[in-house]
């Protein structure tokens, strides 16, 4: 009783010789001392050891100035490293100069590693793959022009080919002049037209050839807007002679001065962890930009929408990645969703689109959220989503345990530069015999770009966001909380150091704490008149339960391989205190998405020395790849993680 007392009265005796202190400066000098004065007092008290067990605590990770970069995309590897994507980072003097850069960051030691980095990967899509090396796929062809930017007429040229036994390559600068307007536009890119197709009836041996095309972006040779166009004609190739001149031409609609957006990539990369170096495979039928990755139960990587390399919207043609051949086949049926909308793999093998997505796309189209059958193309809608017009821009998450098939969509704005914002969580559970949304506890805020990150105690963090467009109006907000799935109920955490909206993320760390990054506000001040910088700084969150005396830990740290449905035993000096084990999954985060991220519960026996695990059997629940295995005690304190090796399933 009496140390009860004495914490108590210490703890007293702080807060007033800390209110002392600022009321004695303010009466000095005013509100500059005040601010001051309070700012120190706040500095104080976050750094308190009672206020960080309780509300976790914040630091700046020291990054040398030559290795901070505008981090757009950001991937846990299962080397414990994180590999930091910027591409050309949102700048477009990066890009016409091809500065692209990747860095490699290891958080153990704080130590920094520039990747060279081949093609612009700003807005790729990228997801972890079994063998452990990272996907990434899309990225930026051309740079988005507002209309008052244009300064040369342009748009889609598209390319016929009508021999069926010659495929046709066209250089970037080829020229393409129409018949009727005869004005003269060039090709920016390469553009490959297969052959035409030949087929043959079987009974009347009649021969039907269908043209093959292309598309490429074109633009007028000088400017002014006396080099547009109108109507739609036929254009001939500068260049071609013979039957390649009569067989090969382009047909285009008005070539205008309108707002060109970003065009993408079809480029795909593998990131080796272990040679720490991008390796080249096949590209995509598709460019695209914003595009969503997400891994399927056999390894294969599912492929959807982003921007082509014209800036329109894919038209609903997705794509599957195999590891094994490194190439890309088209799935039989096309479905559209807009740019990078969160799906996720369910535990049946369907894929569940909660109506996350970010940026591009119709209002009226696609944005209804619904379970996917690959197979079949058919599509379930899944109601009762609360402020439907504000899922651009909001987060998604497969709560804690993976096994529950409960996801949480979080905040969210209105579709393009819509000044509207939620702050509604909205809770669907898939087992649910008709699974429908309902809405969980309010966040902090109205909050577009909210990052969440499931923590290995089956609670999630999540943290900043701005209450319009890309922070406009000085609408950054500095507040985070911890949901927990089991009770419904958040609670407010410390404060984040710096604000983070668009082009932000967060990521789970082996040791169990929470790294955010980026940031890419629209204006630097609340008038909307300054132009703002890039984010740069990389902050650590500490949550609670690493300012506990006690923490379990798994003395077996080598990485194993374990199959579906097999057991690993891993010792231990407290196996009695183990309350669960959790296999997570590495996040992979870029612009409020990040499907990769789920924790799967794991059954476990105690032995004498340790604890033997047992992975489900289920392929959908548990991917393969790497994932970290957490063990956590009473408490709700989890160990730092052992990184285990799920290899594909035998078929």
């Amino acid at each position: 009783m009496n140390f009860r007392h004495y914490r108590v009265s210490r703890r007293t005796r702080r807060f007033a010789v800390g209110s002392a202190v600022v009321l004695a400066l303010a009466g000095m000098n005013g509100p500059a001392i005040w601010g001051y004065a309070s700012h120190q007092y706040h500095d104080y008290k976050i750094n308190q050891p009672e206020y960080k067990a309780k509300n976790g605590h914040w630091a700046v990770v020291d990054v040398p100035e030559r290795y901070r970069i505008n981090t757009i995309h950001a991937a846990l590897l299962h080397t414990g490293k994180v590999l930091l994507v910027a591409g050309s980072g949102n700048n477009a003097a990066n890009f016409r100069a091809k500065s692209f850069r990747t860095v490699l960051w290891d958080p153990a030691r704080n130590t920094f590693k520039d990747i060279p980095t081949p093609k612009d990967l700003f807005c790729a899509g990228h997801t972890q793959l079994p063998d452990g090396r990272l996907l990434v796929a899309g990225g930026t062809q051309r740079y988005e022009k507002l209309e008052g930017d244009v300064d040369k007429a342009g748009g889609l040229m598209v390319v016929h080919n009508e021999d069926p036994d010659k495929p046709m390559t066209l250089p970037a600068g080829t020229r393409f002049t129409g018949r009727k307007n005869s004005k003269t536009f060039e090709a920016k890119d390469t553009v490959l037209v297969p052959r035409a197709k030949k087929e043959q009836d079987k009974q009347t041996r009649k021969v039907t050839v269908t043209v093959s095309t292309a598309r490429v972006y074109v633009e007028a040779l000088h400017k002014g807007h006396q080099y547009e166009t109108g109507l739609t004609d036929n254009y001939r190739v500068e260049g071609l002679t013979g039957k390649d001149a009569q067989n090969v031409y382009g047909i285009a609609n008005k070539l205008s001065f309108d707002k060109k957006d970003f065009q993408g990539i079809k480029d795909t990369l593998e990131f080796d962890p272990e040679a720490e170096r991008y390796v080249t495979v096949d590209p995509m039928n598709e460019a695209r930009w914003y595009p969503t990755l997400t891994t399927l139960q056999d390894g294969r990587v599912l492929s959807v929408s982003g921007l082509d390399e014209i800036g329109q919207v894919v038209p609903g043609k997705n794509e599957i990645y195999d590891p094994k051949t490194k190439k890309w086949t088209y799935l039989p049926k096309e479905r559209f969703f807009p740019t990078y909308p969160a799906l996720f793999l369910t535990d049946k093998g369907r894929i569940f689109y909660t109506g996350s997505n970010a940026g591009y796309g119709p209002a009226d189209k696609g944005r209804v959220p619904g379970l996917w059958d690959l197979t079949s193309n058919d599509f379930t809608e899944v109601p009762g989503m609360s402020d439907p017009d504000t899922l651009e821009t909001s987060m998604s998450v497969l709560l804690p345990p993976a096994q529950d098939q409960r996801y949480m969509v979080l905040g969210g704005g209105g579709v393009g530069e819509d000044k509207k914002s939620t702050a509604r969580t909205r809770i669907v559970d898939l087992h649910d015999p008709s699974p429908r949304f309902r809405d969980g506890p309010d966040l902090y805020a109205e909050a577009r770009y909210p990052s969440s990150v499931i923590l290995p105690d089956d609670t999630v963090l999540t943290t900043n966001g701005s209450g319009d467009y890309r922070g406009r109006s000085d609408s950054n907000i500095l507040m985070a909380e911890i949901y927990d799935p089991a009770a419904n109920s958040r609670r407010a955490v410390a404060d984040p150091l710096v604000g983070r909206n668009y082009h932000s993320g967060a990521l789970l760390l082996p040791d169990g704490r929470v790294m955010t990054f980026g940031s890419d506000s629209l204006f630097g001040d609340k008038a909307n008149t300054k132009p703002a910088v890039f984010q740069q700084q990389i902050d650590l969150y500490t949550p609670p339960y690493l300012f506990r005396k006690d923490r379990p830990e798994l003395k077996d740290a080598e990485p194993r391989t374990v199959e579906l449905g097999g057991t690993a035993t891993y010792r231990t000096d407290r196996p009695r205190d183990i309350a669960k084990a959790r296999l997570i999954r590495p996040g992979s985060f870029t612009h409020v998405t990040n499907v990769e991220q789920r924790s799967i519960a794991l059954e476990f026996t105690r032995t004498a020395d340790g604890i033997t695990v047992t992975l489900p059997k289920d392929a959908s629940l548990v991917p393969p790849g790497w994932y970290m295995l957490h063990v956590v005690d009473g408490k709700g304190t989890p160990s730092p993680a052992v990184w285990v090796k799920v290899p594909v399933a035998e078929s």
